[in-house]
């Protein structure tokens, strides 16, 4: 193995032919060079110097360990996602190169092969990755940065509901908590609600208000040490209809996902399965599921601490009490998930809230961990281990400029970046796009039925879709948005968009995001060209 001066960085050859390591190495004598014999001795070399290595130059066919095993224990390390790999090989067979994309791969490279080509993608692709892992870490400091005050104001605003009730401080940790670890176990029983992880912690989020109406009750009734009246009961119950009310009434941010979420909860995480519980007497998944988790994390939290008008049951007795419908009813699937996840809750409950709460080095990996840098024509295989906001991500990475638009199954609504919304004078959350008045009068109900019938062609295989929008004035001067499918040169803006696929044992589309390109905007790279150009994209 050997080492060269180190000028621009450090290039990992991996060949088990001297002659090929050192034509490659004088091609690329800007940088210093370490070798490798084979897969074994490389995966050495990267345990090594990991975090210095800039590329690496893998050969596929080598003795020991071949290229495409090297990728496989590269990728289970996950070495991939910051050092970029350039495959270099004589064989062509159509199954192996797509293998080897399959593994990881940044670029694959045929012999005999021209230096100069050589020379100007590992320049390009070093220079695009150090450009990523730069914006990586600012996306990493500005989520953490932006989690963190999201958490605190809504944790301030909580615990202000919690100082007035008298209950433990660590009330709307715990039901947090509770509410994230029984929606992850209803996640692998079943099928029936669709959660990405995303909406996990969204739903956890909402959960902190899920007594604001509190506010409302008197002092008198609510830190009542002894056994209410039927009046007082009565009042106590309007809680639930007063939070709902107040979240309605926002002047600011109404239609946002987390306020819906935080409504819905805030007025049914006192209805029961049975249609017994208040204020609207729904039953059954007429109750959101995020109400009904709540609901089930509120009543345990409740049981096992201390309250003005009770002493704290053992988490045996809870989960004894919960089951036996001691506390009204629940989903069934939902107390399967309870006994499923029992001791995890005892954890919390005994360890305290902290044990979930995201602190900086989490959340800057769950940031990192967002912006993985995976090509956009990834396989089903790959595919099938991205939930729905990791690809969003990675998308945008490609595009010039923020999210133009999403739209999200679960939810039903279509998202508007603040420029977009401006743009086109259209609120920034819209409830079911497909028939909205005020998107379908700035767009036509034409361009609302070519973008439906797309998105109906369009497949996991084929997920990207082209729009091409051209502002007119009809006769009585009126603006109107012209649609096209092809590129005439004569737009105003490209729409580029691609629709998201959940591919388990079928195809689901789960949602679209893009965005809007101006037509004078030079944009985006394709994979594989010679030149990368990074000032465009970055």
């Amino acid at each position: 193995m050997l080492s060269r001066k180190r000028i621009m960085g450090k290039i990992l050859i991996v060949d088990d032919s001297q002659m090929n390591r050192e034509l490659l190495a004088d091609t690329l004598a800007d940088y210093e060079i370490l070798e490798a014999e084979n897969g074994k001795d490389a995966i050495a070399m990267i345990r090594e110097h990991a975090t210095e290595i800039s590329l690496i130059l893998l050969d596929m066919i080598m003795p020991e360990m071949d290229g495409l095993e090297a990728l496989e224990v590269m990728g289970k390390n996950n070495w991939l996602d910051d050092i970029p790999v350039i495959m270099i090989s004589s064989e062509d067979s159509p199954e192996l190169t797509h293998m080897a994309y399959e593994l990881g791969v940044t670029e694959f490279i045929r012999r005999p092969f021209d230096a100069l080509v050589v020379q100007k993608r590992c320049r390009n692709i070093i220079a695009l990755y150090s450009k990523q892992k730069k914006l990586t870490d600012l996306f990493a400091d500005q989520f953490y940065e932006r989690e963190k005050n999201s958490r605190m104001m809504i944790d301030i605003l909580a615990h202000i509901v919690e100082f007035r009730n008298n209950e433990c401080g660590m009330h709307v940790k715990n039901v947090q908590n509770y509410t994230e670890i029984l929606l992850r176990a209803l996640l692998k029983i079943t099928d029936k609600y669709q959660l990405s992880e995303t909406e996990i912690e969204l739903i956890g989020n909402a959960s902190a208000l899920h007594d604001i109406g509190k506010i409302s009750i008197p002092d008198e009734i609510l830190n009542k040490p002894g056994r209410l009246t039927d009046e007082e009961f009565k009042i106590m119950k309007s809680h639930s209809a007063a939070g709902a009310r107040m979240l309605s009434d926002l002047p600011f941010h109404s239609e946002e996902p987390i306020v819906k979420l935080s409504y819905a909860i805030a007025r049914w995480h006192h209805e029961r399965w049975d249609g017994r519980g208040y204020p609207d007497g729904l039953k059954g998944d007429e109750i959101p599921i995020a109400a009904q988790v709540v609901s089930l994390a509120d009543v345990y939290d409740a049981l096992t601490a201390d309250r003005v008008y009770k002493k704290a049951f053992t988490h045996e007795k809870a989960i004894d009490m919960i089951l036996n419908n001691e506390c009204g009813t629940f989903n069934p699937l939902l107390l399967q998930c309870l006994q499923l996840s029992q001791e995890e809750m005892r954890a919390v409950k005994e360890k305290g809230s902290g044990l979930n709460s995201k602190g900086e080095h989490e959340i800057k990996a769950f940031a990192r961990e967002l912006l993985k840098n995976d090509a956009l024509y990834s396989s089903d295989r790959i595919l099938r281990r991205l939930d729905y906001e990791k690809v969003k991500t990675r998308f945008l990475k490609g595009m010039l400029g923020d999210c133009g638009f999403e739209y999200s199954v679960s939810t039903r609504i279509l998202t508007l970046s603040d420029n977009v919304a401006e743009a086109f004078e259209l609120p920034e959350s819209i409830m079911d796009p497909f028939s909205d008045q005020k998107l379908t009068a700035v767009f036509g109900s034409d361009t609302v039925k070519t973008v439906i019938e797309l998105i109906r062609k369009a497949n996991s295989e084929h997920p990207v879709i082209q729009l091409y929008l051209r502002r007119i004035t009809d006769e009585n001067g009126v603006q109107k948005i012209e649609v096209s499918t092809t590129d005439d040169g004569g737009y105003d803006y490209r729409v580029v968009c691609l629709t998201v696929w959940a591919v388990d044992d079928q195809q689901r589309y789960v949602g679209t995001m893009g965005n809007f390109v101006l037509n004078d905007c030079p944009y985006g790279i394709m994979k594989g060209a010679d030149t990368i150009d990074v000032k465009g994209i970055l």
